[in-house]
């Protein structure tokens, strides 16, 4: 087995977002291990490309690309 270290940022982002996008619907996601260590891994590089984590915009702005979500209604 690969360590995260292995993949592309870019792949690691999209594998989130998409995990992500299913906690409404599926709770359970988010009390697993590789969501967390996911998450963790994709907060420190965040970190050190200068992103403020705590800081939900800046968060995901870098994780889809620069591209700045919008809000749905």
């Amino acid at each position: 087995m690969r360590a995260l270290t292995a993949y592309s940022l870019d792949e690691l982002k999209l594998i989130y977002s998409v995990l992500h996008a299913q906690l409404a619907g599926n709770a359970a996601l988010m009390d697993t291990e590789l969501l967390h260590d996911l998450q963790t891994y994709l907060q420190a590089e965040a970190q050190r490309a200068g992103v403020d984590v705590t800081r939900h915009g800046q968060w995901a702005t870098w994780l889809t690309g620069g591209t700045v979500l919008k809000t749905v209604k």
